[in-house]
């Protein structure tokens, strides 16, 4: 298997995380889907293409959405609370959710065949993280892991400029990506879409297992974990479904922050509607029941599941409005009334 340092052939980036098959084909190991590509062909994410035997990247440097954010919008809340995020993204994705919030660039190579972006070089990222403040670089808006090659030549030397490095990540990556990438990678938010293998089948086109291995993988490695669940309703909305990801959560640490968030109608899935608050409440109620420290109710301002509360003796720590800190009473990271020390990286 080639993981190749990259090399460049008309501006674009040899990939890493490949073998050279017979007759000019390549298989890709990048993610679970271990595409297998066929000369000129490309991979399920669109982005990655084999050039006469060589698989390369077409979206290296080629950045398409950049924002300044705060990191609760990644949604990281146990991450630096406060600070700001450089959040940047190429197109393309390894997944075909129906309902993607960013399709217009997650599923253009698919939807439009096109492939876009300002060239920008690692250096740049780094450096415009540093001139606004920014505590972290976000590599989000699409599967990260699809520009893995990018990501990775800005991770090193943004350490080095003393700036975190963090995933907002669909879980769908390899085992050997996953540990290439760990040492330069500081938090990450993974998006579990539920414990159903046909939901992954038949709304992103995947498969479950690969993510819980994710999750497990990026915890055992010291990488700090938040986790995401979108609650669809019909989907995945049942008590059986939020008992099932919370106790899979606690089997992985009690101390991992779950976010139960808001669907909204999009994409290719507008015949459902809005999850209810109380849906929401409810799951939280659960994750809370089962043993979760942290639980959390997102897209839904001023409701009241924003806030982090300790564990241990139930003062309120940190009230939020959205993805605004109101107020923070953390001491360090111990709770100023009981003294127990609040999970994260503060």
């Amino acid at each position: 298997m080639r993981m190749s340092k990259g090399r460049f052939d008309d501006k674009l980036k040899e990939a890493m995380f490949y073998e050279k098959l017979e007759e000019s084909t390549v298989r890709c190991h990048l993610c679970p889907h271990q595409c297998k590509i066929n000369e000129s062909k490309k991979g399920i994410c669109g982005v990655r293409e084999n050039k006469d035997g060589v698989l390369y990247s077409l979206v290296y440097g080629k950045v398409v959405a950049q924002s300044i954010d705060p990191i609760e919008k990644k949604p990281l809340f146990h991450f630096y609370p406060g600070s700001t995020a450089y959040s940047i993204a190429t197109v393309g994705c390894n997944f075909r959710c129906k309902n993607c919030q960013n399709y217009d660039i997650s599923q253009m190579p698919e939807d439009r065949k096109r492939i876009v972006g300002k060239d920008t070089a690692p250096l740049e990222v780094v450096a415009t993280a540093r001139d606004y403040n920014s505590r972290s670089i976000a590599y989000t808006y699409v599967e990260p892991t699809i520009f893995f090659e990018f990501a990775y030549d800005i991770g090193k030397p943004a350490h080095e400029a003393g700036i975190c490095n963090v995933f907002i990540t669909n879980g769908y990556t390899t085992e050997e990506a996953i540990r290439t990438l760990a040492p330069y990678l500081d938090a990450v938010n993974v998006d579990l879409k539920g414990l159903s293998e046909e939901l992954y089948h038949e709304n992103c086109g995947g498969h479950l297992e690969p993510v819980l291995d994710a999750i497990k993988l990026y915890k055992s490695l010291g990488v700090w974990v938040e986790v995401t669940t979108l609650v669809i309703p019909t989907l995945n909305d049942s008590e059986e479904d939020f008992r099932g990801i919370a106790e899979f959560i606690k089997s992985v640490g009690v101390d991992i922050p779950w976010h139960i968030s808001q669907f909204y109608p999009t994409y290719k899935l507008t015949d459902l509607p809005p999850t209810p608050v109380d849906t929401l409440r409810k799951a939280r109620d659960i994750g809370l029941e089962v043993g979760l420290r942290y639980v959390y109710e997102g897209n839904v301002p001023g409701e009241g599941g924003e806030s982090t509360y300790c564990y241990n003796c139930g003062a309120l720590l940190i009230r939020r409005y959205g993805f605004q800190i109101l107020e923070n009473k953390l001491s360090g990271s111990k709770c100023p009334y009981c003294g127990a020390k609040i999970d994260g990286v503060f």
